[in-house]
């Protein structure tokens, strides 16, 4: 007796989906793509309309063979790949595999038995707009990358690439690394004191310097400040204004892609990979025993929406009033952004009954950490806004004048459940000021000038990248991942202290770029390819006639770069060292991941060893010398000179001193900008005898050598 077949990608997912629908069903899975183009040839006929070739993947024949065996014993087949673009195009390449006739596709948002139930239903025919603005995607990532590279391996060095989404991303890092260079520090000061009523000498409050006359004041020089100070001795002060308001802050949206994968890294320190893998096991399915058994614990993770489905929204509203009280929901119908795609709701749990405390002896630790994110912020948008009492306190000292202004929380609102981190530039200090009004004596003290210096911005880090990326309408929700992930691994960028820093030959790649394939690494450009490959999903722009408009150019500036462009000679350093395999001079060369050392005679003699900086610190297993290294995929780290017989690392920068306390080696951290040491086997170790100058100098040559 035949049976319908229904075929996913993952085989956790078909797990899942398995153990929920009635056993007529028969579930299988395809382990991800089945077809793609070449890898050793191109792949796409330019002259033929852009006429993909694609090829099965190799290492697929058994999951190929199975599939089709089950196919012939099937009644009907559903197609539920991924819900995206990418998910729709590999439903496509199924149906031209396996020779299906009428395959129908169905989409799980969510993967719970009700949802599949109701996706079966409403099973309805591959979308080939969605498909062909997959196949041109992919179609122009493979002639950016096909006829660039060999002309960077001609030109600079063999094993290079470019791609045409990675490389703008390349050029936000180098650009940003650029301006920090160029960065000119400007002095300026700060004048503050603390004020206290005579009605509560008990709670003195602080307040800054303003203006003069009047007029915003700006001091710029020691003098200055010394001066001012002069000119406020024995002054006295008094209140001049108080003004008092209501301030509503609104729960934030539920999460998009890009807004978990900056509050993961933000909150939980998780790289936006790690959180994308762990999302995608939440969303196929995690075994919770008894009567649920395995069930997806959230909604599909690639979306670019805020949207939220009525029945969730009314869950939602029941959880809240029950838990918290009708005063605590909002309803709010959080707008989404124009541009997104909106074909799928927000990322949300798939029951906001299953609250985090309910599986924590389930998940394992990251899965925990990250559902609690999801679950927390999907709970906090549907509530109501947070109310403060902000109260403004003008003071006047002679002609010049001082203020504070202060938060006093009325209503928690939606922060009872979740408050959003902040990038170091959003954090707001929230003041308790006494109650004082106009014409109040305030008795001043602990008057002090503070010299500052201006900032350069600051460098990327995973987090901030992405919206950058997503601000510039560069990539979409399937491919920031991917983004991240690619230029590092291809060593035109590494990580220092969580923050991106352009290698030397992602820097000449890139300037590479920008000279002779300048729209390939244009924001506006890429960001009009986006919104044409949007078109084209929609149905409202033919696939072929985007990449003919594209091709043409490019095909010119390509041609141009092989008859223009010289050879880049990437210098070699000479060093003192001889090789101790065949005497000749070694050399400093530049490799994927920086600098090291090799000898002259390569490659008959293929001697090399890594340059390594000696931090000053001793390992704590063996006491040898820590020194900087770097991982495979060229992420900045520090380990023990004896590898591989000590296997000590840190990711942090280990500093000379040792922790007062327990004796621990002592790292170098950065939170919210600030840089501070801390004892590795316990942060709440009181280290702050060994801020010392000379520490800090440690600390920072450390933390900025690579």
């Amino acid at each position: 007796m035949k049976k319908p077949l229904i075929i996913v990608e993952s085989p956790t997912k078909a797990r899942t989906i398995k153990k929920f629908l009635p056993s007529r069903y028969v579930v299988k899975a395809s382990v991800g793509h089945v077809r793609d183009l070449p890898k050793s040839t191109l792949g796409v006929d330019v002259e033929n309309g852009f006429t993909p070739r694609y090829l099965t993947i190799k290492g697929k024949g058994e999951v190929i063979k199975e599939l089709k065996s089950a196919v012939k014993a099937a009644d009907e087949v559903y197609l539920a790949t991924d819900p995206d673009r990418e998910g729709e195009a590999i439903a496509w390449h199924l149906s031209e595999l396996l020779k299906l006739a009428d395959p129908r596709r169905i989409e799980l948002h969510e993967i719970t038995k009700e949802a599949a139930i109701e996706a079966i239903k409403h099973s309805h025919r591959i979308d080939m707009d969605r498909v062909n603005a997959q196949q041109a995607r992919r179609i122009l990532d493979r002639l950016v990358g096909y006829k660039i590279s060999p002309l960077l391996w001609a030109k600079v060095r063999g094993g290079l690439s470019a791609g045409r989404v990675q490389s703008v991303a390349v050029r936000l890092i180098v650009d940003r690394e650029r301006e920090i260079r160029a960065f000119v520090p400007k002095e300026y000061w700060t004048i503050g004191a603390q004020f206290q009523t005579s009605r509560d000498p008990q709670m003195p409050f602080p307040a800054d310097l303003v203006a003069y006359r009047g007029e915003k004041l700006e001091i710029a020089t020691k003098a200055q400040a010394d001066e001012i100070l002069a000119a406020l001795e024995g002054r006295p002060s008094s209140v001049s204004s108080v003004r008092r308001r209501e301030v509503r802050r609104n729960a934030p949206a539920p999460f998009t892609t890009s807004t978990l994968q900056q509050e993961s890294s933000r909150r939980l320190r998780l790289r936006v990979r790690r959180t994308m893998q762990i999302a995608q096991s939440l969303y196929e399915g995690v075994d919770l025993g008894g009567k649920e058994g395995t069930v997806g614990l959230i909604t599909y993770m690639r979306t670019d929406s805020t949207r939220i489905a009525d029945q969730a929204r009314d869950a939602a509203r029941s959880f809240i009033v029950e838990q918290y009280g009708e005063a605590f929901h909002g309803g709010r119908i959080h707008r989404v952004r124009e541009g997104a795609q909106d074909a799928h709701e927000a990322i949300r749990p798939t029951s906001v009954a299953r609250t985090p405390a309910q599986l924590a002896h389930v998940l394992k630790r990251d899965e925990l950490r990250l559902y609690t994110l999801v679950w927390e912020r999907f709970v906090a948008s549907q509530m109501s806004a947070a109310v403060f009492d902000q109260t403004t306190v003008e003071i006047a000292s002679g002609e010049y004048g001082f203020r504070i202004t202060g938060s006093v929380m009325k209503f928690p609102g939606f922060t009872k459940v979740y408050e959003e981190s902040r990038d170091d530039a959003q954090q707001r200090d929230r003041v308790r000021l006494p109650e004082v009004a106009e014409g109040d004596a305030l008795d001043r003290s602990d008057l002090e000038a503070k010299q500052h210096f201006t900032e350069p911005p600051p460098r990327y880090t995973e987090a901030s990248l992405v919206r950058a990326l997503e601000e510039n309408g560069i990539g979409r929700p399937s491919t920031y991942s991917t983004i991240v992930e690619t230029i590092q691994a291809r060593g035109y960028v590494t990580q220092q202290e969580r923050r991106f820093l352009p290698t030397e030959i992602g820097e000449a790649v890139n300037d590479l770029l920008v000279e002779h394939f300048p729209k390939i690494v244009n924001l506006a450009f890429t960001a009009e390819m986006e919104g044409d490959l949007d078109k084209v999903a929609e149905g409202h722009e033919d696939w072929s006639a985007v990449l003919r408009t594209f091709y043409g150019p490019f095909a010119s500036e390509l041609e141009e770069a092989e008859r223009k462009l010289p050879r880049l000679e990437m210098r070699e350093e000479p060093t003192d060292e001889i090789c101790p395999n065949c005497g000749r001079p070694m050399v400093i060369k530049m490799g994927r991941f920086g600098k090291f050392i090799s000898c002259t005679g390569y490659p008959e003699c293929k001697t090399t060893r890594p340059i390594v900086k000696d931090t000053g610190a001793k390992c704590p297993k063996d006491g040898g010398a820590i020194v900087e290294r770097r991982s495979r995929k060229g992420r900045l780290f520090y380990g023990c000179i004896n590898y591989p017989n000590c296997d000590f690392i840190s990711w942090d920068p280990v500093v000379p001193e040792r922790c007062p306390v327990c004796g621990s080696y002592v790292v170098s951290k950065t939170r919210r900008g600030t840089r501070h040491l801390e004892c590795a086997a316990n942060r709440e170790h009181d280290v702050s005898s060994l801020s010392r100058a000379e520490d800090a100098e440690q600390v920072e040559e450390a933390a900025a050598s690579s």
